[in-house]
């Protein structure tokens, strides 16, 4: 078999089961482990899977854990977040006050403002620089930079925060269901979220409906402590409830 059907039977595989070990892989294509171990290397890389000890893992389900760089989440339910973020772009006043978490979510936001009297603040560094090579008015919190996320975290973080009360904001989600709130996977990160969003009179999530019904690590706020806007596959107990609004794709 060559490389490229290998490597697509590989990822079909992990992505139906969700994760799959080396072995099941090796005897499901009637080959070596050492050729599994080396194909995983390449589909990680690639940021196709993410390769775990004895096996892989799909990026969503490693994104419930740990926190993938930007790099690894470009591409992940693309046409979802478009949706979502030309419709948030939308909700920006001319005299706002913005805050806006790190994220790849995000990011896709930042190429959907067109609101250039409204003034913006967010703890991304990568998104402070897009922001400022076109032209708005951005303003960079302090902090430890966390280079997975490009983010800033950290007491320096937290004290720059109490100058603000921000009149809208734009979150990213790992996981969320109205038991276990609004969840990230890492407790730094997830605590600057927790803060912004409590000074914040409109904030708004920005979740693609794979991220119901799931569960991340750290929780930063209640299930109703922000509007959550959403695209794709929605689970259907979640389109009646009042704070989820749901945009077409």
């Amino acid at each position: 078999m060559l490389a490229e059907g290998r490597h697509a039977r590989i990822v079909e595989m992990v992505h139906r089961q969700g994760t799959a070990t080396v072995t099941e892989l090796a005897e499901a294509l009637d080959i070596s482990e050492s050729t599994i171990r080396r194909d995983l290397d390449k589909l990680d890389q690639a940021h196709r899977l993410i390769k775990v000890h004895g096996g892989a893992t799909t990026l969503e389900s490693a994104h419930l854990t740990r926190d993938l760089t930007l790099e690894e989440r470009h591409g992940l339910h693309a046409e979802e977040k478009r949706a979502i973020c030309a419709y948030a772009a939308t909700l920006i006043r001319p005299d706002d006050l913005v805050y806006l978490d790190a994220g790849s979510t995000v990011e896709e936001l930042l190429n959907h403002l067109t609101e250039h009297n409204a003034r913006y603040v967010t703890d991304s560094v990568s998104h402070a620089m897009k922001l400022a090579a076109r032209g708005f008015h951005v303003t960079v919190l302090g902090g430890e930079l966390k280079s997975a996320t490009e983010s800033l975290v950290g007491p320096d973080t937290i004290a720059s925060l109490s100058r603000y009360h921000f009149t809208i904001g734009f979150w990213g989600v790992n996981g969320t269901n109205p038991e276990s709130g609004l969840t990230s996977p890492e407790s730094n990160e997830a605590l600057i979220k927790q803060l912004t969003m409590e000074r914040t009179a409109r904030p708004y999530v920005l979740a693609d409906a794979s991220k119901f019904d799931n569960t991340s690590l750290v929780e930063f706020g209640s299930f109703d402590a922000a509007t959550i806007v959403t695209c794709g596959d929605v689970p259907e107990k979640y389109k009646s409830c009042k704070n989820v609004v749901e945009v077409a794709q």
